[in-house]
């Protein structure tokens, strides 16, 4: 499983031009589940993002957590983490899940996130064309992967 974490002052996401999810100070959380992901990864990607620490303290270093500063969750699914352009210029997609276990996934990491964090989830809309507005923090953005790739 992959997320990129996006630290936002404030983030949203429309599909057919409705605002279906919106959030304050937070994390936008855009994440790929791979062919070969295991529940494990789902409880790895989802702990790494609860306890980042690249929210920052009284001294202006990055400190603290979301859970610290209580902030919200912006969750979007997003198969084209997995593209692979290393050959050619079409990315291929082989190891993105097939929609129904990246579907079963996505589903599973957003409620474990709420269950875990008691903090403020919000959604995009699986498979969806979404349209992404957000004021990036810093910028900072952080990838992960459950398969430890970086």
């Amino acid at each position: 499983m992959r997320a990129i974490v996006q630290r936002v002052k404030e983030a949203s996401v429309k599909v057919d031009n409705e605002i279906i999810g919106e959030i304050n100070q937070g994390f936008l959380v855009f994440v790929a589940v791979n062919v070969d992901d295991e529940l494990k990864d789902i409880d790895y990607i989802k702990n790494k993002v609860m306890n980042l620490r690249i929210f920052e303290d009284e001294e202006g270093k990055m400190n603290k957590s979301i859970m610290d500063i209580e902030g919200e969750f912006l969750v979007v699914s997003q198969f084209t983490l997995y593209g692979d352009a290393r050959k050619g210029n079409r990315p291929s997609f082989i190891n993105s899940a097939k929609h129904e276990k990246a579907n079963e996934y996505y589903e599973l990491f957003v409620e474990k996130l709420k269950n875990d964090s008691n903090l403020k989830v919000e959604t995009g809309k699986f498979a969806a064309d979404m349209e992404i507005s957000l004021i990036n923090d810093g910028p900072v953005t952080i990838q992960l992967d459950s398969s430890k790739l970086y």
